[in-house]
């Protein structure tokens, strides 16, 4: 008799931070042979694109969700028919699992099996099943700080669906829905606007409906995810990542309140609303329960624009005009991605809000090339290779030590500043899907082979798709190094808040005077960009005279 091969459901992993992300791309088809640490999925954050490897070999049966679904750690994406070698793996760990996901199936109700949400509470057998009460919680929001209450998104008494938005919660950066674990009723609010909360605070006592807190799995059976109104399905939490690519139509009743000013948007709304100067109050949501979307909040803009005699955005800054190009020849239009289009935001903020300057100078770095490549023996057997960047990096953090000036952030109000006591300096790497900075962390307590290693970890997670949001956060000053592509110069945009980012470009043996001859030097072009707010010239001479001095001779860094 042939052993049946036995399924397994994938789900979303750790997201290293981020609430939840949009799919972006499904990468196999139905029937597809799946290896081990092969693909599946590519998740999408405001911050970085991550692809979701299969911890298991076998075949694709289905995909759990569609592309442009929004999903969080723990939800299901993919129903696997496992290998027979993967099969025999999870039979010899299978005693140290007291149910099988078809044993936890079988005592499960067959009307709910579209719930795909796992539950830590199980029902028993009979009808006169009960759940207890529970309490919701603010699950992790980053940081260890308490941020206020803004808005309180329900009352007592009223029905809720798990991942329904309880209240909103808004910090000096940005805002967050705070979803319920639970479908079921609203007993008691436990905060009220204006109380400022942390990670593990309570929010509301809730009584879980039956069906809310039944331990489902998926089978085969179940239909291919498809989307509709929230009220129609159980919820995934509102993201404050991403926006849903389609909008299921609404009821009347759903439109915002603008009379009383509610206002039902998440935080990338909000922030985008924040960054255009839009008053939320007068956008029409068009999402599920009167959400205000992004589309909703372009739409408006587009509208203003229209309607403006003058023609002038909501900056007050002309527009450019559109051109049709292809009277010129053929054209092709190609979408940005997700991270190009924050990279051009950002970049176009950080030049509008951060007066610049840019310093140049050259620095001889003829010595620190010959120890490097005297390295590369011992980098083989460690099997690190030891670039340039690793030096630069080390030499940026010896003088940010030296000029703590340049290790500041002018505060949001402009009335002070923010002196850090750590050193962490990001990196600037191009990818095929556009420029990320991801974070090298405590540099002025890590030698050059450690830092070599990270330098590597970082650029190739970054090229992979696989940086997590907490990669790419904490930075002091940046590096934008354009190596053996680069020219003699150019002038790098400062990435605000930081006040400073140094940019680096190729090297070239030249004529040095040494007070008796010329001599041939390999000179590395730098140019120092600063923030003017808070750096003055005299601040930005003495770093780059110290940084040039450090890269003339490496041994420095020891002192």
């Amino acid at each position: 008799m042939t052993k049946q091969l036995a399924k397994e459901v994938i789900r979303v992993p750790d997201l290293g931070g981020a609430d939840a992300v949009s799919i972006i791309e499904l990468c196999l088809s139905v029937g597809d042979s799946v290896e081990q640490e092969q693909s599946l999925v590519v998740l999408e954050s405001d911050k970085a694109t991550m692809d979701v490897p299969s911890p298991v070999a076998g075949s694709l049966i289905k995909y759990l969700v569609a592309d442009g679904d929004t999903v969080k750690v723990g939800d299901p994406i993919a129903e696997i028919e496992l290998s027979a070698d993967s099969q025999e793996s999870s039979e010899t760990v299978a005693p140290e699992t007291p149910e099988s996901p078809e044993s936890i199936q079988s005592n499960t109700h067959s009307g709910t099996s579209d719930n795909h949400h796992q539950s830590p509470i199980a029902e028993p057998a009979g009808n006169d099943y009960q759940p207890q009460e529970q309490i919701v919680t603010v699950p992790d929001i980053g940081s260890d700080d308490k941020v206020e209450v803004i808005e309180i998104s329900v009352a007592v008494g009223a029905v809720v669906e798990e991942g329904d938005t309880l209240l909103v919660l808004e910090s000096d950066k940005a805002t967050m829905d705070v979803p319920s674990s639970y479908s079921g009723t609203i007993l008691e609010i436990l905060a009220a606007e204006g109380d400022r909360l942390g990670t593990g605070d309570q929010v509301a006592r809730l009584q879980p409906s039956v069906s809310s807190t039944v331990v489902q799995e998926p089978v085969e059976e179940a239909p291919a995810p498809v989307k509709e109104p929230v009220q129609s399905m159980p919820a995934t939490p509102p993201s404050p990542l991403s926006v849903p690519s389609e909008q299921p139509e609404v009821p009347a009743t759903a439109t915002p309140d603008t009379d009383n000013k509610a206002i039902y948007a998440g935080p990338a709304v909000r922030l985008l609303a924040r960054e255009l100067g839009v008053d939320l109050t007068q956008v029409i949501g068009s999402g599920p329960k009167g959400r205000i979307q992004k589309d909703d909040l372009n739409n408006f803009v587009k509208s203003a624009l229209q309607n403006s005699s003058q023609h002038q955005n909501v900056t007050g800054i002309p527009q450019i005009p559109a051109i049709d190009f292809s009277q010129f020849g053929d054209v092709e239009t190609v979408k940005l991605s997700k991270i190009q289009k924050i990279t051009a935001d950002n970049m176009h903020r950080n030049w509008l809000n951060v007066p610049h300057v840019t310093q140049f100078d050259d620095a001889d770095i003829t010595d620190l090339e010959e120890f490097r490549k005297s390295l590369k023996e011992e980098s083989e057997k460690r099997g690190v290779r030891v670039t340039p960047v690793a030096f630069l990096v080390k030499a940026i953090a010896a003088t940010l030590a030296v000029n703590p000036e340049f290790n500041r952030s002018l505060s949001a109000d402009g009335e002070s500043y923010i002196q850090k006591h750590y050193i962490h300096v990001g990196m600037a790497v191009d990818t095929p899907r556009g420029l990320v900075v991801p974070v090298i962390r405590d540099v002025d307590k890590k030698g050059i082979w450690q830092l070599s290693a990270d330098i590597m970890d970082l650029a190739d997670k970054a090229r992979q798709g696989a940086l997590k949001p907490s990669d790419m956060q904490g930075g002091c000053f940046t590096l934008s190094s354009l190596g053996a592509i680069g020219g003699q110069g150019f002038t790098p945009i400062v990435n605000s808040p930081e006040v400073g980012i140094l940019g680096v470009s190729k090297s070239q043996i030249k004529p040095v005077w040494n007070g008796s001859e010329f001599m041939p030097r390999l000179m590395l072009p730098l140019s120092l960009s600063y923030d003017h707010r808070l750096i003055n010239g005299g601040d930005a001479g003495r770093f780059m005279t110290c940084l040039v001095k450090i890269l003339g001779d490496i041994r420095q860094i020891i002192l």
